[in-house]
C-alpha cells in the first residue's frame, strides 16, 4: 500500500487549525505543518524530501507513485517534528499549462430599486465565471494544438466588487444599477489537476484546496492597499519560473518552463559530469563558496540566464497590455538564488521593448517579510521556503474564512469543477 510509511507514524489531532501544506516542486517536495490560533499561524513541522528525475516534468507530475512515496516522507517528517498530523491538506499546483488571470463583468440590472439578493448575486458571479472558462479553453485550444482540452478551475478569487462604480466588499444586500466583479480565476488541465487529487486521495488527506503557486506568492505580502499595491513576482523554481503580475487591484499569471534544473543540466553537460555533482557545483556557486571551477561554471550559468531573462520578457509582453508595468519586482524560489538572476533584471537593456516608466527595483522576499506567521521549526529560511509559506498563506485565509461572498464563490468552482 502507498502509504506504508505513514502507518508506522500517524499521530491525529482533534484540533480543525490544524493545515498540512504540500508544494510538491521540481527537485523537492516540502511538507509543512502549522496551527492557527486567532488568525495566526505557528509552523510546527517542515521537510524537504528530493524528488527524482523522473517524478517531475516542467513542473508538473510524470510519476504519480514516486510523488506519493516522496509525500508521505515529507509527511511523517514534519509530522514527527510536530507531533501530529492534519488531516487537511492545502496543494500547489504549477506547470506550463496553469493559466491564472483576472475577469471583470460588469452587470446592468433591471431593477436597481431592489436590494441585491443571494440567487442574483450567484447569477453574477456564475456569469463570470463561464466568461473566463471558455476565454481559458480557447487560449488552452490554441497554445497546445488540441481542439478540445479538460480545462479545471483550480481556484478563484474575488479581487475587486463595485456597485456603480463604488467599492463594496460583498454587494449582497445593495441597491444600484451597475454591478462589476473582478475575479480572478486559477485553470489546469484535467491532467495534472486530477494527479494531485490522487495523491491527496492515496494519502488520505481531506484536500482543503488546490491552489496555484504563482496566485499564493502573489497573496503572501498581504498588503493593505490591494487597489493601489503594484508589483511583479517572480518565483524561479526546479522547474518552472512562475511570473504573477499585480497591477491596479488586477493579477494575471504566467509560467514557463525554464527553472534551476535547466542550469544544472547545463553545468552537466558543459563539464562533463552527472546531475549530482552539477546540482552541488551550482548550489556551492550560489552560495559565493565554489573556488575550483567557477570561471566554467558561472560562464555556463551566464548563458542560460539570457534564455530565462528572454522567457521573462515574453511572459512581461504578452501580460503587459496597454498599461505599464510596476517598478518593483520580487522575487524568490530556489533558482533566484544564483546571482546571475538578479543581476540579470537589474540590467537596463531587458526592459527597452517593455512598458516600464521608471526602471524596476529587484528584491528577494524573505520568510521575514510574510506577516501572520511564527516558524517554530526554525527551519523556514529562505526564498527556497517562500513558495510553501504562501500556501501556509492561504490555508490560514480559508480556515478562519466564513464570509458569504467567499462561500458563494466556492460552491461555484466546485460545480463547474464538477
Amino acid at each position: 500500500m502507498l502509504n506504508k510509511l505513514l502507518s508506522r507514524f500517524r499521530p491525529k489531532t482533534a484540533n480543525d487549525n490544524t493545515v498540512l501544506v504540500l508544494d510538491i516542486g521540481t527537485e523537492f517536495v516540502k511538507a509543512m505543518i502549522f496551527q492557527i490560533e486567532e488568525n495566526h499561524g505557528f509552523i510546527t513541522g517542515y521537510a524537504r524530501i528530493q524528488q527524482k528525475l523522473g517524478d517531475m516534468h516542467a513542473g508538473a507530475i510524470s510519476n504519480i507513485a514516486g510523488v506519493t512515496y516522496n509525500c508521505e516522507e515529507a509527511i511523517q517528517t514534519a509530522a514527527k517534528m510536530a507531533g501530529y498530523q492534519p488531516e487537511q491538506v492545502v496543494m500547489g499546483i504549477a506547470g506550463e499549462l496553469v493559466r491564472g488571470e483576472t475577469t471583470t463583468i460588469s452587470y446592468t440590472r433591471e431593477s436597481p430599486e431592489v436590494r441585491i439578493d443571494l440567487p442574483e448575486l450567484r447569477a453574477i458571479v456564475q456569469k463570470v465565471q463561464t466568461k473566463a472558462f471558455e476565454q481559458v479553453r480557447r487560449e488552452m485550444a490554441r497554445d497546445t494544438g488540441h481542439r478540445e482540452i479538460d480545462v479545471k478551475l483550480v481556484n478563484a478569487s474575488v479581487i475587486d466588487s463595485r456597485i456603480d462604480g463604488q467599492h463594496v466588499s460583498n454587494p449582497l444586500g445593495f441597491q444600484g444599477k451597475e454591478v462589476t466583479l473582478s475575479i480572478f480565476n486559477s485553470f489546469a488541465p484535467l491532467l495534472h489537476f486530477g494527479a494531485l487529487q490522487t495523491i491527496a486521495a492515496e494519502l488520505e488527506l481531506d484536500l482543503l484546496s488546490i491552489a496555484t503557486e504563482p496566485y499564493a506568492v502573489s497573496r503572501v505580502l498581504e498588503t493593505d492597499s490591494a487597489n493601489n499595491f503594484a508589483a511583479i513576482f517572480i518565483d524561479v523554481g526546479g522547474g518552472t519560473t512562475d511570473i504573477a503580475l499585480v497591477r491596479g487591484g488586477e493579477l494575471t499569471t504566467k509560467m514557463f518552463p525554464l527553472g534551476g534544473r535547466t542550469f544544472t543540466k547545463r553545468l552537466a553537460q558543459t563539464l562533463n559530469i552527472g546531475m549530482q555533482e552539477a546540482e552541488r557545483l551550482k548550489l556551492e556557486y550560489s552560495q559565493n563558496k565554489l573556488t575550483s571551477k567557477r570561471g566554467a561554471v558561472q560562464k555556463a550559468i551566464e548563458a542560460d540566464t539570457e534564455v530565462w531573462l528572454t522567457g521573462v520578457q515574453l511572459g512581461l509582453s504578452e501580460m503587459a497590455g496597454e498599461k505599464p508595468l510596476p517598478a518593483k519586482i520580487l522575487l524568490c524560489g530556489g533558482g533566484s538564488r544564483l546571482p546571475e538572476i538578479k543581476h540579470a533584471l537589474e540590467s537596463a537593456e531587458w526592459i527597452k521593448n517593455l512598458p516600464f516608466r521608471n526602471r524596476p527595483s529587484v528584491k528577494f522576499i524573505v520568510p521575514d517579510d510574510v506577516p501572520n506567521f511564527t516558524d517554530q521549526t526554525k527551519l523556514v529560511r529562505t526564498v527556497q521556503d517562500i513558495t510553501p509559506l504562501a500556501l501556509a498563506n492561504l490555508g490560514r485565509q480559508m480556515a478562519g474564512e466564513e464570509k458569504l461572498f467567499s462561500l458563494i464563490l466556492r460552491k461555484t468552482i466546485k460545480l463547474l469543477q464538477n
